[in-house]
């Protein structure tokens, strides 16, 4: 995909998603990997509603900021998943709601924070790694990320919220979404006697789909 169609598409996906109310306000940030092997990062302080594609921070292939606003106080987070994963092609974090609700429950599970509660969210996330509070910005998230080498595409920030890496954009925005969805299953299922998947069901999906589970 060519960097004008790149930028557009950054702006269009973030714009649905603040639309729908998955992260408001000034919160959230999303980069994607160029043709070149830089990035295109949002800027700090902007609305996931009101990006503009010519704002965006560019970095290039060495890391350096070339061009644009400053980049998101983020940046570790998103840096560790590139240097980790190879296939890594985006990254997004958000503040979404249920997601974040997930994360104060005292029985929220630290190595396999969603439960198995659709197909999907056991396809296109793998097991999500709960990570510990950290302050906004702080490096140390970046660390934790690179502490997992590379076997996380996603992982939640206790009382803060879900960051997922994807191939694409379009595939990293998937992931987070559904993540979302399955954390609200979660939260509107809590005391009830719900029906989760078995560890079976769980097994036969990461085999037939190559999911990567475990570390």
């Amino acid at each position: 995909m060519g960097e004008t169609a790149l930028r557009e598409q950054i702006c269009l996906l973030a714009k649905s998603m603040f639309e729908r109310g998955l992260t408001g306000g000034s919160t959230g940030n999303i980069s994607a990997r160029t043709d070149d092997g830089g990035l295109l990062v949002s800027p700090t302080g902007t609305s996931f509603g009101r990006l503009d594609p010519a704002r965006l921070s560019r970095f290039n292939a060495a890391g350096a900021l070339i061009s644009g606003d400053q980049p998101t106080k983020e940046m570790p987070l998103h840096s560790a998943f590139y240097d980790t994963r190879s296939s890594a092609g985006a990254v997004v974090h958000l503040h979404s709601c249920h997601a974040v609700a997930l994360s104060m429950m005292p029985d929220a599970d630290p190595d396999n924070f969603l439960p198995p509660l659709t197909p999907y969210g056991i396809m296109k996330l793998g097991r999500v790694k709960l990570l510990p509070f950290y302050l906004p910005g702080d490096p140390a998230m970046g660390d934790a990320v690179r502490g997992l080498a590379g076997k996380r595409s996603a992982v939640m920030l206790a009382n803060h919220g879900p960051v997922v890496a994807g191939k694409d954009i379009e595939a990293a925005c998937n992931a987070i979404e559904e993540l979302e969805d399955t954390a609200r299953l979660a939260m509107m299922l809590r005391g009830l006697n719900a029906r989760a998947l078995t560890e079976d069901h769980v097994r036969a999906l990461v085999t037939k789909f190559d999911v990567e589970w475990d570390d």
